[in-house]
């Protein structure tokens, strides 16, 4: 029997009637069911493991919800459909009104699956691990909310390629290219490709461009500052305090986040739709 986990964030007014909405409608379609509630502290598989075996996981919430539940999932294997009760829902798929169109595809098999690559950060302190992360969207280094600018030291592959000063870098994914690397003047890449973009954020120099290099290559980040207000996050939801002079290796993880994606939905469209003059308001959708 075909079953599907329904992954709801329960922050979210709409989500437990959303839940109650899909569970009636997979059920009546021959589908089984079964539903965590989740948030950046749930273990989803110690709360339900069988969830490894799901056709794909239905995630309620908006894009912070589908990411946290990509970091965990992701190296399962199991595919993802957002459902946005978000703000912009970039990485979701559908609409809550559109709930009946979307189990019917599901029940028919009318989707495809989609492979978006995801980083693997480590974070070194005197030539010794100290934490390890994956991320969807980026990897980010830099200050704290009140200090003073940071330097950051950046090689690719042991090569020295600049030193940037300003509030920090951020290495994302083609995925993360349309989030917080696009907000700092990083360029908008294709999901498809296996790259990864190196942004400085609000660099003090009249110079410092974003870079784009192959997945395959690994990117060393050397923080250094005057004072202790350093942090790395992933993703903007975990992180780490970090010291001057600490080491942050990111590199292509060693698997990738599945998402469903319907046959008729493509990636430009999206873009239009979602960011046209930041408020979702596409004139050519008129």
């Amino acid at each position: 029997m075909r079953k599907i986990a329904l992954l709801y964030n329960p922050t979210k007014a709409q989500a437990c009637s959303i839940r109650d909405e899909l569970n009636r409608l997979l059920t009546d379609g021959g589908i089984a069911v079964t539903h965590v509630a989740v948030d950046h502290a749930t273990d989803i598989l110690e709360v339900e493991p069988e969830i490894r075996f799901v056709e794909l996981a239905m995630v309620l919430g908006g894009d912070g919800t589908l990411l946290g539940v990509a970091r965990q999932l992701a190296p399962h294997n199991i595919p993802l459909l957002g459902i946005n009760i978000g703000h912009l829902g970039f990485l979701t798929e559908s609409e809550p009104s559109q709930l009946r169109p979307a189990v019917s595809r599901i029940i028919q098999n009318e989707y495809n699956l989609e492979h978006r690559m995801m980083l693997e950060a480590e974070v070194y302190r005197n030539g010794e691990l100290l934490s390890k992360f994956t991320a969807l969207n980026e990897v980010g280094t830099g200050k704290g909310a009140f200090a003073r600018m940071v330097t950051v030291d950046v090689h690719v592959d042991g090569v020295y390629v600049d030193t940037y000063r300003g509030d920090g870098v951020i290495i994302s994914t083609p995925t993360g290219s349309t989030a917080y690397s696009l907000s700092c003047g990083g360029p908008i890449v294709s999901p498809n490709l296996q790259v990864m973009v190196m942004t400085p954020v609000c660099p003090h120099t009249l110079f410092s461009r974003p870079c784009v290099i192959d997945a395959q290559q690994v990117v060393k980040l050397t923080v250094r500052a005057s004072h202790s207000d350093l942090g790395m996050t992933v993703d903007g939801q975990q992180g780490v305090h970090v010291l001057s002079g600490d080491e942050i290796f990111v590199k292509k993880a060693p698997f990738d986040t599945t998402l469903v994606r319907w046959p008729d939905r493509e990636f430009f469209g999206v873009l239009r739709s979602k960011l046209h003059n930041g408020n979702g308001d596409d004139p050519t959708l008129a």
